[in-house]
């Protein structure tokens, strides 16, 4: 079932604002990842084909290790790429709860809607909102976030 792009993007931030935005001592894991971070060239300028076709949606914490290493490359591929790239933030684990994973609130109630188990979840979706693949806390068949991404949107042309 395809995703209302319109109502994500209302509730998201770009992964640029999520990590300038995040709280200390997390920041500066994002914020450091991201300033020494170099891309592979190839698969940025793969994607820079598909911007405007496709949308990153990802599902992240502050406290997250997976997090602070993949979210901060989604914001350099949005940057270098221009895929567009919005941020479910702020997700808190519930110990409390037997039937659900996340506190909702502060997480968001998309957690449930797209089954988040672990994050970084990484949705890429087509711009009718159709997911097209998804990446579970690291890419698992390319070195790269960026290459993986770019593997997975050219297996759908």
């Amino acid at each position: 079932m395809p995703v209302h792009l319109m109502e994500i993007r209302t509730r998201t931030v770009s992964a640029d604002d999520y990590t300038s935005n995040l709280e200390e001592p997390f920041k500066e894991k994002f914020l450091t990842r991201k300033q020494t971070y170099q891309p592979n060239r190839e698969a940025i300028s793969q994607l820079r084909a598909f911007a405007g076709k496709y949308v990153i949606i990802a599902f992240s914490a502050g406290w997250c290790k997976d997090c602070a290493v993949n979210v901060p490359v989604l914001a350099l591929i949005n940057e270098a790429a221009g895929l567009e790239v919005r941020v479910f933030g702020g997700l808190k684990k519930d110990p409390l709860s037997q039937g659900h994973k996340w506190r909702i609130p502060p997480s968001p109630q998309e957690v449930e809607t797209f089954n988040v188990d672990k994050i970084p979840l990484i949705i890429l979706a087509d711009t009718d909102g159709r997911e097209i693949g998804r990446i579970v806390e690291n890419p698992s068949h390319q070195p790269t976030l960026e290459q993986e991404i770019s593997e997975i949107i050219k297996s759908k042309q």
